[in-house]
C-alpha cells in the first residue's frame, strides 16, 4: 500500500476543549490518540497531520500557513483579528452545547451598571484586543490588562471589572459577580488557510471533515425510531410523528401492517413513544446514531 504524499495539516485545540474535540472527531470517523510526551497525535488517516496547539494561538498558525486547517473559537479568531476562511460553525463545548459567551462582569455589590460607568476604571481580560474593540464602541476610555488567570478572583480586589468566558454563568454567580453586558458570544469555528482553501486536493479534504463532523455532531441529539402498525392507522401516527424528513414505510409479511423509521430529537422521544403508543404502534425501538448528514 502506498504512502500518501499529500498531507493535511490539522490542528486541534489543546486544553479545554482537547477531550471533547478528539471525542467529536472520532465519532466523525477518525481515531486520535495523544501522547503527553508529544503534541504530534497519532491518527488513523496518512492523508492528516495533527497538531495539539492553544485554541488561542490556532488562528494565527492558520492564517499564516503553518497550519491548513484547525478548530478553534470565533472569539480567538476575532481577539487575534485573524484572516481565514471559515468553513463551518460546530455546536459543541466541554461542558454543554451552549454557545460560550465573553461577558463583561463586577461584583455584585459594584456601582456599575453599564460598560459608560467604566470611564477610567481597570479591566482584567484575557480577551485584551476584544475588549478594547468594546469600548471603543461604546466611547469608553478605560484601562485593559491583560490577565494570566484566576481573573473573577480579582474582581474582589484588584480591578474594577473583568471580561471572562462563561457557559451558564454559574461560576460567576459563585464568586458574587453580576453579568453588566455580553461582548461577544462563541462557537468552535472550522477554519482554513485561504491558500489551503485554493487548493483543490486540500479543499476537498477539508470539506470531507467538515461534512463527517457536523453529521457526528447532528447525530449526538437525535436518535432512529423504529415501529410496526396497522396500516390503517398510519395516517393517524404520522400526525403525531415529527419527523426530519418523510418517514420510511415498508410493507410487512403480516398482511395490513407496516413499518415505520424515522429520526427525531433525542429530547422529544420521552413524550412521543406515549403517543406513538396510542396511535396504534407496536414493537418501538429506539437506537443511537453514529452521524446524520443532510
Amino acid at each position: 500500500m502506498m504512502k500518501s504524499k499529500t498531507k493535511l495539516r490539522f490542528g486541534l485545540p489543546k486544553g479545554s476543549l482537547q477531550d471533547a474535540t478528539i471525542e467529536k472527531m472520532a465519532k466523525a470517523g477518525f481515531n486520535i490518540q495523544v501522547s503527553s510526551r508529544s503534541y504530534v497525535p497519532y491518527v488513523d488517516d496518512e492523508q492528516l497531520e495533527v497538531r495539539l496547539i492553544r485554541a488561542q494561538e490556532i488562528s494565527r498558525y492558520v492564517e499564516l500557513g503553518y497550519l491548513d486547517c484547525g478548530i478553534t473559537g470565533l472569539d480567538w479568531i476575532k481577539e487575534n483579528d485573524s484572516s481565514v476562511h471559515e468553513v463551518g460553525e460546530f455546536l459543541f463545548s466541554k461542558a454543554t452545547r451552549q454557545p460560550a459567551r465573553w461577558v463583561l462582569a463586577v461584583p455584585e455589590d459594584s456601582p456599575v451598571k453599564s460598560v459608560k460607568d467604566l470611564k477610567g476604571k481597570r479591566i482584567a481580560t484575557e480577551v485584551v484586543n476584544l475588549t478594547r474593540k468594546y469600548l471603543r464602541k461604546h466611547g469608553v476610555k478605560a484601562q485593559v490588562e491583560f490577565s494570566w488567570g484566576a481573573t473573577e478572583v480579582k474582581a474582589h480586589e484588584l480591578v474594577d471589572a473583568i471580561v471572562e468566558i462563561t457557559e451558564t454563568g454559574s461560576s460567576l454567580r459563585a464568586n458574587n459577580l453580576r453579568i453588566v453586558d455580553t461582548l461577544l458570544v462563541s462557537t468552535p469555528r472550522l477554519i482554513a488557510n485561504r491558500k489551503a482553501w485554493r487548493d483543490s486536493w486540500k479543499r476537498e479534504k477539508i470539506e470531507t471533515l467538515a461534512l463527517l463532523l457536523k453529521g457526528a455532531l447532528e447525530a449526538e441529539i437525535k436518535v432512529g425510531l423504529k415501529m410496526n402498525i396497522a396500516e390503517k392507522n398510519v395516517r393517524k401516527l404520522l400526525a403525531a410523528l415529527p419527523a426530519l424528513r418523510n418517514p420510511t414505510i415498508s410493507n410487512l409479511s403480516l398482511a395490513g401492517w407496516v413499518a415505520v423509521e424515522t429520526i427525531i430529537d433525542e429530547h422529544v422521544v420521552r413524550e412521543l413513544i406515549p403517543k406513538l403508543k396510542a396511535a396504534g404502534a407496536e414493537g418501538i425501538i429506539e437506537y443511537p446514531l453514529n452521524k446524520v448528514v443532510y
